[in-house]
């Protein structure tokens, strides 16, 4: 009786560590679209809230007839490296024109349980012909009607939109297209991960972009750490007990959501809270209950999922140009470089890889070679690239090539 208690309890442990994992790399999990996933964490969803709530200050709300489990990861940072993407075979990140669309579409959406993608289409094309700022939606315009349809591939992605019938595709050569949708108006509310609207706000169009951090800061903002704008501030009212919850959520969301964590990008508090006996008992424990190796270092922590669960991209990846002519410049950056320095180091591997990284064989190959490695290497907090100049940073240690000379990327050592 004792080992089967023992191995029913392992068996629980392993299921919340990679329910932690899941949610990390996807917060948003449908039942339509990953079943399994989400009825581990439908099983295991008290421990696995638990542990958000306590480490991250996050919530997790699991809907078992609604068919979906929501993380919300709130965090006072903009990161480029993580875009909605387009669903198509390239994966570009949503441009401006996309985010615009996105956000009114899901305006118009909330007023209709169903609808067709031609009066959804014609709904938009009101809202922002009335509107100042958006420019007028036209689908007259087939790079309007392919932004259009990129958006609502997104959201169908979310299981927001689900199509009765037809084909979203279709509407990209014909604005006539007919197709049926399903809205979840309840899952669309959930995207939205901010704890203040941005409607509360009132702040004038002409001065959202002169204030955006103070604004980020603003919707962000959560009253139980007693902070007067969403940060960690010595003139907010606060307690102890608030002062110590705001320092281990905000050390612990860095930890599990950026690839490293440097000691050098915290504040003078979180370093010592990170070194304190507690901070590295819970960072310890923490790792442990979530399934990760921890790596600490002298300059930061890292944790490493060695399954590949928790990350929505991986390094290193040879399924990627990019990521490949990441890892082989970092053997030639040893220390402080120009990007043209790399630029020479990206075209001398073209030349000596012929049949590799095709796609960059033009005359500005080697300068969007570099330029997509140096995203990919920044993204992954191994280099830091400012004004010109790229310099590694401590991490980028544990991926040095060992003899890429005698490799041939994306294949194997001879």
């Amino acid at each position: 009786m004792t080992k089967l208690t023992n191995q029913l309890v392992s068996a629980e442990r392993e299921e919340v560590a990679h329910g932690i994992r899941r949610l990390l790399a996807t917060p948003l999990i449908a039942e339509l679209s990953q079943p399994e996933a989400f009825d581990l964490v439908r099983r295991r969803r008290e421990p696995i809230r638990q542990w958000f709530d306590y480490y991250c200050g996050w919530t997790l709300t699991v809907e078992p007839r609604l068919g979906y489990a929501r993380l919300v990861k709130v965090r006072t940072v903009t990161d480029p490296t993580r875009p909605a993407r387009r669903p198509r075979s390239g994966r570009a990140a949503f441009d401006r024109r996309r985010y615009a669309l996105l956000c009114v579409v899901a305006a118009e959406l909330l007023a209709v349980p169903v609808t067709t993608i031609g009066l959804l289409a014609d709904r938009v094309g009101r809202a922002t012909a009335a509107d100042d700022v958006v420019p007028a939606f036209e689908t007259a315009s087939r790079g309007e009607r392919m932004a259009f349809v990129d958006v609502l591939r997104l959201l169908e992605s979310y299981g927001v939109v689900e199509v009765v019938d037809g084909t979203t595709e279709a509407f990209v050569d014909s604005a006539e297209a007919k197709v049926l949708y399903r809205i979840d108006a309840t899952l669309l509310l959930r995207l939205l991960a901010a704890p203040v609207g941005a409607s509360q706000l009132a702040v004038p169009v002409e001065e959202v972009a002169l204030r955006f951090d103070e604004l980020l800061a603003a919707v962000s903002r959560e009253r139980r750490y007693g902070l007067a704008s969403g940060a960690h501030d010595e003139t907010a009212t606060r307690s102890e007990v608030q002062r110590n919850l705001w320092l281990r959520h905000s050390v612990f969301r860095r930890i599990v959501d950026d690839p490293v964590l440097y000691f050098e990008d915290l504040n003078a508090d979180e370093r010592a809270y990170l070194a304190s006996p507690t901070g590295r008992q819970l960072l310890r424990r923490a790792a442990d209950q979530a399934g990760f190796v921890l790596e600490e270092r002298a300059e930061g922590v890292l944790l490493v999922d060695v399954e590949g669960i928790a990350t929505d991209s991986r390094f290193p990846d040879d399924a990627g140009t990019a990521k490949v002519a990441a890892l082989l410049l970092l053997e030639s950056l040893t220390g402080p470089s120009t990007v043209e320095q790399l630029e020479i180091g990206a075209a001398a591997l073209l030349d000596r890889f012929p049949r590799w990284a095709k796609t960059y064989r033009n005359e500005d190959g080697p300068r969007q070679l570099t330029s997509d490695a140096l995203a990919v290497l920044t993204a992954f907090g191994l280099a830091q690239h400012e004004a010109g100049l790229v310099r590694p940073l401590p991490a980028a240690a544990r991926y040095a090539v060992r003899d890429a000379r005698t490799t041939e990327p994306g294949g194997t050592t001879p």
